[in-house]
This record gives C-alpha cells, structure tokens and sequence, in this order.
C-alpha cells in the first residue's frame, strides 16, 4: 500500500530533511525540525504523489487516502490532547502548502480550521479570552471563504473597514468579543449572500475543502508563473501540511513573525526579521499592522520607537536566537524562519533556506568557508548562477514604482533609461553628441549595429529570446527587451502606442532586461557592485571546474571586457559583424555587386586591411588565448541595402544605378534565406571571400607575434555544413592561404580548421566530417532552428501558447533541448571522437551561457562553452558546479 499521510511532531517524524522530494520543502524541514526536539506544533504531511495522483485523476483523491489520513488526525488528537470538531475541546489546524522548491507565497494557506459557533465557544473557554477566540474565528471565515469558496477578501475587509469607521477605530485589536460577534454574523450574510448557501461547519468538510483548495492553487495563475520564472516543473507537485494550531493572538505575551539567520539583502552577519505581538501570521505580510524589529540594533537603525522583540519578549528571545544558531549549523546555511508564540511559549513554523540577493549569497557563502561551516566546493554549488546578472547590470530601484507601458521577453539583463530613439543613425548621432537614448525598433539587423551600439538599451516589438536584437544586445552588455507585441511602432511618425498610451521620439522610457518591462519615464537605478567575495568564488570555481569557458565577441571592446571577466578564448567571432561597419560597408556592397571574379576580388582587396587589422586587435587583447573565427555566414542580401533612400545613397557611393542595385537584391533574395546561399556554401561558390578572410587571419597572426613576441593561436571555423567534401575543399583552400602568408611573412601561423555542427546531418555524419576537423563548434541556435523546423526571430510569437500548455518545458532558444538537440550533439560527440581522437569539442549558441545547458555540455563531455561576455562569470561559476554535480 503507497503511503500518501506522514505525521510529525512530539519529538518524532515518519519523514525527515532528505524526503523534500515526497514531503516537499516545509514539511520535510517540520519533520526534522521535530526530529532535533525543538518545539515545532505537531501535524501531518499529504504527499507530492497525492498531487500528482488528484491531477492524474481529475481531481480524485486516491482511494486509500480518507484513511490515512483519518489515522494521521487521531495521533495528532492524541499528541496535543484534543479533538477534532469537539466543542468542549477543539482541535484547530492550519492548512498550508509545500512544494519541494521554495514558492513564497504563491500558493493558498488556511488557518484556524476546525471553527464554528460551537468550536469558537469552546476555545473561548479554554483559553479564557472570548475575544480571541471571536477574532480568530473572523479570521478562518475570512481566509476559507478567499481560499475555498471563492469569496474575495475584499468583501471582508470592507465590511470590518466599514465597522471600524463607524467607530472611529484604528486597529483591529480595539474590537471588543461582543462587537466582533457582530463582524462575524455580517461576514456569514455576505457568503450566504454570495453562495446561496451558509458558510460550511462540518470541520471535516472545511479539512477536505481546504486541502483541495491548496492542491487546486499548484495551478493558480501566480504558481505557474513563478515556476516559469525559476525553471520549477509542474510535473513536481506540491505537498499539503496539516498542523495543530499555536496562537500569536492570545493577548500581550503573543506574538508572531518572521526572521532570517542573516541578512538577505546584504548577507551581513546577525538576525533579521519583524514580529507582531497579539497577532497571527498573516497580520506581518498584509500590511495592517506595521511590524517591529526583531533586534534591538535594528530598531535603532531604521529610526523605529516601537520595542523589539528582543526587548519587549527577552526571555522568547533568547530561546529563539538559540534556535536560530542551531538551525544554522544544522543546516549549514541560512534560514528563513517562521515562528509563533502563545503566551510566552516558543513554537517553530518552518525553516527553509533563504531567499537572498547575489551579493548576499556571494557573501553568506564565502563568510561560511572562513567559519568552518562548508567547503569551497560546497561554497561554489550555494550560489545561482543565474544570480550573478545582478552584479554585473544596473539594476532598477525596488523601491520605485513602476509605470509600466509594455511587456515583452526579458532578453538582455540591466536597465536602463533614456530618450525613445526609432532609428539606428538618429540613435548614433543623439549619443554622439552625449545624449543617452533608448533604440526602438520593430526587430533589429545587422544594419543597426552601430544604433544598437550607440543606444542605452534596445526594445523591439518582434523577435525572441535569441534574436538578432537579443543576441547582439547580450554580447554588448546592453539591456534588451524583445518581442513586446503590445508596442505598435509608426517608424514614419517616430513614435509607438502601447496601452492605449502615445510614446513620441524624445521622450524618456526605461527598460528593464531582467523583467522584459518597458517603463514611462526615468528610473533610479542601483549600480552593480563587484565585491571581494566575487572574486574568491571565482578562484574555487576555477579550481573546480572542467571545462573552459571562451566568450562570443567580435569587437575589441567585447573582447576586452570578456577576458577581464575570465574568458579563457573566443569561442565565436563572426566576422560578418565586422563588415556592417560605416567605413567598410560600401566596400562590401561594391564586392556583392561584382559582375566577375575579377571584381570582387578587387573589392574584397579593400576590405582585407580592415579585417586584418580587426582580427589583430582581438589577438592582441587575447594574446595566446585560442581565437575561433567564423568566416563569412549570412546571405549576401542581408548586405544590400532596402529602403528606397538607402538604395539611392549606395547607387551615388558606388556608381551603380538604383534599378541595377535593387535589381542585384532581387537576384539573391531567397524564399527562405536561413537554408539558402549562406555558410560555407558562399565559400563553395565564392572562394575568394573566405580566401580573403584566412588571409586577413594570418596576417593578422604574423603583425601580433612580430609585435609581441606572442603567438596567436586562430581557429578557423567554416560555419554550416552538411557535407564532409564541403569541409575538405575548403580546408584545402584555407590551408593554401596559410602556407602563402608563412612564405610572405616568415612567421608559421599557428591554426586549427574545424566547423560549425549547426545542421543534423551534421551532426549524424559526424563521423565522415572528423576526419576533416580539428575541432567541432555546435552552433546550437541554428541547430535548435534546424532540428525544431522553428525560427527563433518568429517563435516568439507562439512559444508562450507551448509554454502554457506544458508543450515545452522551457523555450528551446533560452535552454538546450537536452532530449533532441541533445541527442544530436551526443551522437556528433560519440561518432566524430570515434573518427578522431582528440577533437577538441565546444558549444558557441547562447544556450553557452545558460546554466541548464551548460551541465549537459559537462555531461557530454565537450571541451568548452562559450557565450556571451557579460554571462562569462555566469558560465565559469555554472561549469564549476555542473564539474562537482558530476563528479558527486
């Protein structure tokens, strides 16, 4: 028979700390809490299964469930001593959810259940304080009715409003017994006015009723965005706690509150937190009433005249902190920590880890090494990787409040404020002049590069998460946000309309890249701080890790900000970046307009100096760390120009009419341009392109070496191909080139040739290409494109209808396939090592720089990721714990 009931409490538990998958998070920590011996109410745990069963079997229970859980309510009858539903002695309970992954307040809780007009007398009498026990009743009536039965708290809180207003009362705790009999008996018409039917006494019925309740709110709206948000699978489940009611309401030696080992903002040693006297839980998170201090030196910080807890209950206090310190080392970390006292009796609610910022996690971590209380390595795996955008982006102010005119998909981290810009060349002479600006576009290209370069930060209406917007917006280190739909954008009137709301250029917006918000007006921002705990988790993780990690950067600048964040090469530089630059584009355009070889040759003779003096500029910032270069990728229409006053500025630039040029658009336009004439597929048909662009490598190589003493180490990728012939003709090509410079220059360049694993035939004659290739680069965005038969600057428009309907876990884009595309790069691993020993192996897609994909990458054994170079500190740390998690 499956047990679904666990029962903990008097100093005993079925479960403890390690069965957080079957109990979830708080009931696993009650049961050890209850194990330890400290004074935790005692109760009973619905397992996770019995929420995977109810939704597996349209909300039914499973069969042998009643049972258990009848035998679980008799042993807490009988370890707390009374009964369930019994008037003269009543049993009351709370009823609260528990998921394995911390969810702070995204699920249902009800407390106080078990009461009615008889139960209420009861206590009363037990208790000695009618009052209270009228008060807690007004309570379960309340939160049951929002919870359960659909009733909105609102209707409560505005009859008790009104009832205080009539009575010129401030707080709830001026309400006499007798006055709250009156609340209560208006609370109970307005259900029955609401329902049809009167408010439910059975407590039995209410258990069940609540139960389902909190099992039904997994899938509220709130719960499943949250787990979106933190990657949490709904496939996980929740748990339901069942516990003996303790009261923080039972007069002036009372209390309840909340409370942190240390401080989450910051990570500062010492305890934080507030408390309420005569009060119940939910009292400190509403807002009715404003809570005290915990501690004495926090009082006197924040300037507060009401006592705390440490003054007003010093004995409590006492207990608690000695609780706090045990519960720190047992756990080994800090703890977020509910408690309760009723009339000066401890009683502990939860323990969990805390949430905490990065700086505090930084700190907390590295301030538990110096204490003895973990490892370095243990140190490494405390801290989320995906935390650390927080230390390296500004930030917006929590405190202000937002105004907020659209929402798209956070793609670029950091925000940003600045003047609504709608075009590349106004963006770039605005910032020229000082000006900060905002560029907003419908969707970006590479013929935006130098706005998008100029531009605070970037918002587009199209495109995902890896769009070019996204993508190009990441390696600047600029703010992005993508795919906002609800931004109409009149590129003519230089102006947007979202929300019903106008946006003309000049006016100033912020963009928030963490949320995916674009906000009206400035914002304050906080600046990213970089601290000396920073610096020693990045020594362990370096000790730790296995793989390396390059960065996808092309520009001197990128390159420079990714090696002091600890890039260890360039795992992607597309070259074709380079060519959308204002001094070299028209000697693109004059190559691409080329009615011969001849011609294109002379053209592509202009821009060899150019890129040479590029790609000798990264050598020099990157010294003997390995370069990887991607020749020319795109199609050569991306180049062109097509506006009608483009058209007509390049005809003038280059002599050639405007019928001839668009002529020329017209020839190498393409119905599906990411499957055409692109990759090495332009070097097949154009050799002289990528013969250029070795050359420019080469030479590249030879002016470092002669300058530095230093010698580059280049990798040269040839992107897309399906074919080992493809590779084999060109490496002969580009091998050609090397030996001419190396006779020219008298310097041997040191060189790799590889490619670019980015199609699935690729991937599955991994074994025909290796022979050919020294290294494989899995180029995952288009290999994700390509095995999905989806285009990630499209996507977007439908992802979010898979998201929600479970289709995908995760956006594909955002985290790696690890099933599909997966596969394919196991295969590609297996087949092209089994062809070559040695292949050095990496992964230059975004997915890089995710922390999912990136212990994939450790478990299928390639050699490197690369990413983005603000994400750099974010791979190294991830790496380090996907090396530890496997050795483990």
């Amino acid at each position: 028979m499956t047990k679904w009931v666990y029962t903990f409490g008097a100093g005993a538990s079925d479960g403890d700390r390690n069965d957080k998958n079957l109990l979830g998070g708080k009931g696993a920590n009650l049961a050890e809490m209850a194990r330890l011996g400290l004074p935790v109410p005692p109760g009973f745990t619905l397992t996770t299964g019995v929420c995977t069963a109810y939704y597996d079997n349209d909300h039914n229970y499973p069969a042998d469930l009643d049972a258990q859980v009848e035998a679980a309510l008799a042993d807490l009858e009988a370890k707390v001593d009374k009964r369930f539903g019994d008037p003269a002695n009543p049993l009351l309970v709370s009823v609260r959810s528990g998921g394995r992954a911390s969810m702070p307040g995204m699920m249902d809780t009800v407390l106080n259940l078990g009461l009615n007009d008889e139960t209420a007398e009861g206590l009363a009498k037990l208790s000695g304080d009618r009052r209270f026990a009228l008060d807690s009743y007004r309570r379960f009536i309340t939160m049951y009715s929002d919870v359960v039965l659909g009733v909105p708290h609102e209707t409560f809180e505005e009859i008790l409003d009104m009832f205080k207003e009539d009575r010129d009362y401030t707080l709830d705790t001026e309400i006499t017994a007798e006055e709250w009999e009156e609340v209560i008996a208006e609370y109970k018409r307005a259900v029955e006015e609401a329902l049809g039917q009167p408010f439910p006494t059975d407590p039995r019925a209410q258990l069940w009723g609540a139960i389902s309740a909190v099992f039904g709110s997994w899938m509220n709206d709130r719960a499943v965005t949250y787990r979106r948000m933190y990657d949490i699978p709904t496939s996980w489940g929740t748990a339901v706690n069942v516990q003996a009611m303790v009261f923080g309401n039972m007069g002036e030696t009372s209390a309840t509150g909340v409370a942190f080992t240390r401080d989450p903002s910051n990570g500062d040693s010492g305890y934080y937190g507030e408390f309420l006297i005569n009060a119940q839980g939910e009292d400190v998170v509403a807002g009715i009433r404003t809570p005290q201090c915990l501690t004495k030196s926090m009082r006197e910080r924040m300037g507060d005249n009401q006592p705390s807890m440490e003054e007003a209950l010093p004995e409590v206090f006492a207990e608690l902190t000695d609780v706090f310190d045990r519960l720190e080392r047992h756990y080994r970390d800090m703890q977020d920590i509910e408690f309760t006292v009723e009339r000066g009796r401890l009683w502990m609610l939860q323990t969990r880890s805390g949430k905490r910022t990065a700086r505090a996690a930084l700190k907390i971590a590295v301030d538990m090494v110096a204490e003895g209380l973990i490892t370095e390595e243990e140190a490494v795996l405390r801290v989320d990787p995906a935390q650390l955008d927080q230390l390296l982006h500004p930030t917006i102010d929590d405190a202000h409040e937002r105004d907020v005119l659209a929402k798209g998909l956070p793609a670029s981290p950091g925000a940003a404020s600045g003047q609504a810009v709608f075009d590349s060349d106004e963006a770039e002479a605005l910032a020229s002049k000082g000006e900060k600006v905002i560029l907003v576009r419908v969707e970006t290209s590479p013929e935006d590069i130098h706005g998008m370069h100029a531009a605070q930060a970037i918002v587009t209406a199209r495109g995902g998460m890896t769009s070019h917007a996204a993508v190009v917006a990441r390696g600047m280190g600029r703010p992005c946000v993508s795919g906002a739909g609800e931004i109409r954008i009149n590129a003519a009137e230089k102006l947007f309309i979202a929300r019903g709301r106008t946006i003309r250029q000049g006016d100033i917006i912020t963009v928030d890249g963490a949320t995916g918000e674009v906000l009206f007006g400035a914002a304050p921002m906080i600046k990213p701080e970089m601290t000396g705990e920073f610096g020693a988790l990045m020594v362990w993780a370096d000790k730790a890790r296995r793989m390396k990690v390059r960065t996808n950067a092309e520009t001197p600048a990128d390159v420079l900000t990714a090696r002091e964040f600890g890039a260890e090469g360039i795992g992607l530089c597309r070259t074709e970046h380079m060519f959308f630059d204002a001094g070299r584009i028209s000697a693109v355009r004059e190559m691409i307009l080329a009615d011969s070889q001849a011609g294109r040759i002379k053209a592509l003779a202009k821009i060899l100096p150019m890129q040479r003096d590029d790609f000798a500029e990264i050598f020099r910032i990157m010294e003997d760390r390995p370069c990887t270069i991607r020749l020319l990728d795109p199609p050569l229409h991306e180049f062109l120009p097509h506006s009608a006053d483009d058209v007509q500025a390049v005809a003038e630039a280059t002599g050639v009419s405007p019928d001839a040029l668009m002529e020329r658009a017209r020839d190498l336009a393409e119905t599906n341009p990411m499957l055409g004439h692109r990759g090495c597929r332009l070097g097949i048909t154009y050799p002289e392109i990528y013969e250029m662009q070795a050359r420019a490598i080469f030479e590249a190589q030879a002016v470092g070496e002669k300058e530095t003493g230093v010698k580059p180490v280049a990798e040269v990728m040839i992107p897309l191909v399906a074919v080992a012939r493809e590779l084999e003709i060109l490496k002969v090509r580009v091998a050609a080139v090397a030996r001419q410079v190396e006779a020219e220059t008298g310097v041997a360049p040191i060189y790799l040739i590889g490619t670019m694993i980015e199609l699935p035939r690729a991937a599955l004659r991994a074994a025909d290409i290796a022979p050919h290739a020294e290294f494989f680069s899995f180029g995952t965005n288009d290999l994700t494109q390509t095995t999905y038969g989806l285009s990630r600057d499209d996507a977007g428009k439908f992802l979010g209808d898979y998201l929600e309907a479970g289709i995908f876990e995760k956006d594909p884009f955002v985290s790696l396939d690890q099933e599909g595309v997966g596969d394919l790069i196991r295969i590609a691993v297996e087949r092209g090592r089994g062809a070559r020993e040695g292949l050095k192996l990496g992964i230059c897609g975004e997915h890089g720089g995710d922390p999912a994909s990136i212990q994939f990458c450790e478990s299928a054994g390639l050699d490197y990721v690369s990413c983005s170079p603000y994400r750099v500190p974010i791979a190294r740390l991830a790496a380090a714990q996907a090396a530890l998690r496997t050795k483990s």
